[in-house]
C-alpha cells in the first residue's frame, strides 16, 4: 500500500491537462504504438471535438523509481464551470492533486475554485506551470501568481510542458516523494467509495470505486449500503487503457466491480461498498449532493419514445450524476422531462449526447431557474417553471436565486466588464488586483440573467481573457413577472419565460420579431403576440400565404372581383377557426440567442 499514489490534474479549461496526461502516460509506457493519439483519455467523439473534457477518465500506470515499483493512479477532470461536480467526485477518491497553471495566461477563475476545492480535502497540492514552450509565456510572473495564492516555495513549483515533454519526469519524482500513500486498515471491513459509473449493453453497470478500507476479492458477495442491494462480485479490476481483470484488490486501490446489475436505479455515485457477511459500521461520508442551476424541458418529437427517453436519460445519469429529471408534461409538446443541469454548457452537452449515443430526437424549451414562491398566507413554493406559477392575485413576492460571481480579467476590460454585469442586474461586492494588471471583480447576480447568454458575452467582451466562477450565494425578493406567447390567442406553454419587470416589453418585442422570422407561413393569418396576464405588451403579424383569386377576371366589373374575395376570406376564416401552428425545433432554440 505504501506504493500506491492517487492523484488527479486540476485546472482551468484549456490549461493542458489532458495533454500533461497524455506525456505522462507515454512516459511510463502504460500506452504506446497505435493506442497513442492526442487526448488519449477523452474517449467520447464529443470530447475530441470541442477539445474539452466532460467526463472525468481514471487510469492506473506503473512507475519505477529508485528501484522500487510505484503504482499511480491518475484521474483527469474536466475544467469547465458547468462539470465541476465531476472534480469533486474526483477529488474525493484522491490524496493529491496536480495544479496546472498556463505559463501565458496565468491563474484564472477556475484553477481558484477547483484549488479551494482540493484543500478543503486536504489533498497535497503540486503546482506546475505549463506550455512554458510557447513563445508568449511568462512563466516568472504566474510562479509569482502562483506564490502569492498558495503561499509554497518557489523551488516546489514545476516548470513543464505538454505538448514537448519538459519536465514530465520531474512532476512523476514529484508525486511519488510528495503525494501521501492512501491511508487504510487491509483488516478492517470493507469499504469502498463508488465515485463513477457507466452502462456497458453486454455486461451491465460496471461502477469505479476507490478502496478506503478492507479487501475485495472475486466471487465475494457485497451490498450497497445505501440502495441495500446484495450482489456477487462477478469481475474486480483495475482501470488500465482497458480494463484489466484482478483476482483481488487492497485498501487504496482504484478499481471497477462488475456483478450483474441491470438497472440504473441501482448504483448511485457516492455509495459505499461493503461484504455481506462483515459490514462495516458506517458509509464513507460521500461528496455533497449535487445541485443544478439551469431547469428546462426535454420532450421527445415524437410522443410515442417516452418510454425511450426515460430509458436514455437513465443511462446517461449513470455516467454523468450531476443530470437530474422529473417527468412533466405541456400542452404544445405533450410528455417529456423536468432536466436539470449545471449550466447551458452542460444543457447542450446532454443534448448532443442523447441524439448521439441513443439516436432521441428532442426539443429542449427556454432554460429557467428556480423561483421561492411566497403566497399571501405565507406559505413558500419552489417553482422550476413558468406554467407552474400560480395566480398573482394570491402571491405576496417572489423570491429569485443570487450567485457570488467572480471575474478575473485584465485591467483594459474592466470598463466593459462592468457595464455588462450592470445590465444584467448585478451589484459590485469588491475588486481587487491579484498581480500587475489582474483584477477579480466579484458581484453578486441574479442567476436567472447570466444562465442564457452571459458567458458567451463575457468571453467576446474581454477576447477571451475574463475567466468566471460562480456559486449559489442566496435568495432575494424581485419583481418578476410572467410572460406569455400567443399564437392566435392560444398560449404556447413552452416559450413562456419569468423575466424581471423592467426586460419584459424589450424581450417579449425581439421575441415576436424572432418567431415572425421563423414560423412558416400558413393559408392564413398568423398573430404572434406577447403578454403579461392580460395585458398585449407586442404583436407581430405572419401574412397568409395568398392565391390571386381574381386572375382569371380580366376586365369586366369590380362586383365579381369582390364577390371572388368574399369568397376567399370567408375560407381564410373557416379555415382559420380549424388550422393549427407548428412552431419549428429552431423557434425553441433561437429564444436562447436572442441577442
Amino acid at each position: 500500500m505504501k506504493n500506491i499514489r492517487n492523484f488527479c490534474i486540476i485546472a482551468h479549461i484549456d490549461h493542458g491537462k489532458s495533454t500533461l496526461a497524455d506525456r505522462l502516460l507515454e512516459y511510463t509506457n502504460t500506452v504506446a504504438g497505435k493506442d497513442l493519439q492526442d487526448q488519449v483519455l477523452d474517449n467520447m467523439d464529443l470530447e475530441r471535438e470541442r477539445g474539452i473534457t466532460i467526463k472525468s477518465h481514471a487510469i492506473q500506470m506503473d512507475y519505477s523509481y529508485q528501484g522500487e515499483k510505484y503504482v499511480l493512479n491518475l484521474i483527469d477532470t474536466p475544467g469547465h464551470v458547468d462539470f465541476s461536480y465531476e472534480v469533486s467526485r474526483s477529488i474525493a477518491a484522491c490524496e493529491g492533486a496536480l495544479l496546472i497553471v498556463d505559463a501565458s495566461q496565468g491563474i484564472q477563475a477556475q484553477t481558484i475554485s477547483n484549488l479551494y476545492m482540493a484543500i478543503e480535502n486536504d489533498l497535497e497540492i503540486i503546482p506546475v506551470v505549463n506550455k512554458v514552450d510557447l513563445p508568449s509565456a511568462m512563466p516568472d510572473e504566474v510562479e509569482d501568481q502562483i506564490i502569492e495564492l498558495l503561499g509554497c516555495k518557489r523551488e516546489e513549483i514545476i516548470r513543464a510542458s505538454g505538448k514537448t515533454g519538459i519536465g514530465v519526469e520531474e512532476i512523476l519524482k514529484a508525486i511519488v516523494e510528495r503525494v501521501p500513500a492512501p491511508e487504510g486498515d487491509p483488516d478492517a471491513p470493507l469499504q469502498c467509495l463508488i465515485f463513477d459509473s457507466v452502462f456497458n449493453s453486454f455486461r451491465g453497470i460496471i461502477a469505479y470505486f476507490k478502496i478506503a478500507n478492507g479487501i475485495i476479492r472475486k466471487g465475494d458477495k457485497v451490498k450497497f449500503v445505501a440502495t441495500g442491494k446484495e450482489y456477487e462480485a462477478d469481475e474486480i479490476g483495475v482501470l488500465k487503457l482497458d480494463m484489466a481483470p484482478r483476482d483481488e484488490l487492497r485498501t487504496g486501490d482504484v478499481g471497477y466491480i462488475i456483478s450483474g446489475i441491470k438497472t440504473s436505479r441501482e448504483v448511485k455515485v457516492g455509495d459505499t461498498i461493503t461484504h455481506i457477511a462483515r459490514p462495516c459500521g458506517k458509509a464513507i461520508d460521500g461528496f455533497e449532493e449535487v445541485k443544478p442551476m439551469v431547469f428546462a424541458g426535454v420532450y421527445p418529437i415524437e410522443s410515442e419514445d417516452f418510454e425511450d427517453l426515460r430509458a436514455s436519460l437513465e443511462k446517461l445519469q449513470l455516467n454523468d450524476a450531476s443530470l437530474t429529471f422529473q417527468p412533466e408534461s405541456s400542452v404544445a409538446l405533450g410528455f417529456g422531462f423536468r432536466c436539470g443541469f449545471l449550466g447551458l454548457l452542460h444543457m447542450e452537452i446532454i443534448q448532443e449526447r442523447l441524439d448521439r449515443e441513443f439516436d432521441m430526437d428532442v426539443i429542449t424549451t427556454v432554460p429557467n431557474v428556480s423561483y421561492k414562491i411566497y403566497d399571501k398566507k405565507g406559505n413558500m413554493t419552489e417553482v422550476h417553471n413558468p406554467s407552474g406559477l400560480p395566480d398573482p392575485t394570491l402571491i405576496e413576492r417572489i423570491e429569485e436565486p443570487y450567485i457570488r460571481a467572480s471575474v478575473i480579467t485584465n485591467t483594459d476590460y474592466i470598463g466593459s466588464i462592468m457595464t455588462l454585469c450592470l445590465g444584467k442586474r448585478g451589484e459590485l461586492v469588491k475588486q481587487e488586483y491579484i498581480s500587475g494588471n489582474r483584477v477579480e471583480l466579484i458581484y453578486d447576480m441574479p442567476l436567472g440573467e447570466i444562465v442564457i447568454d452571459f458567458y458567451d458575452k463575457l468571453k467576446s467582451i474581454s477576447k477571451g481573457y475574463a475567466s468566471f466562477d460562480y456559486h449559489l450565494h442566496d435568495f432575494r425578493p424581485s419583481k418578476l413577472v410572467k410572460l406569455d406567447i400567443l399564437l392566435n390567442g392560444e398560449s404556447v406553454d413552452a416559450l413562456s419565460t419569468l423575466t424581471h419587470f423592467d426586460n419584459a416589453v424589450p424581450f417579449g418585442r425581439r421575441m415576436c420579431e424572432k418567431l415572425k422570422e421563423l414560423i412558416p407561413r400558413q393559408q392564413f393569418d398568423i398573430a404572434i403576440q406577447a403578454a403579461i396576464g392580460a395585458k398585449i405588451i407586442a404583436r407581430e403579424t405572419i401574412k397568409a400565404v395568398r392565391k390571386d383569386v381574381t386572375a382569371k377576371c380580366y376586365g369586366g366589373d369590380i362586383s365579381r372581383k369582390r364577390k371572388l374575395l368574399e369568397k376567399q376570406k370567408r375560407g381564410k376564416k373557416r379555415m382559420k377557426q380549424i388550422g393549427s401552428v407548428e412552431v419549428p425545433q429552431k423557434a425553441f432554440l433561437a429564444v436562447l440567442k436572442l441577442d
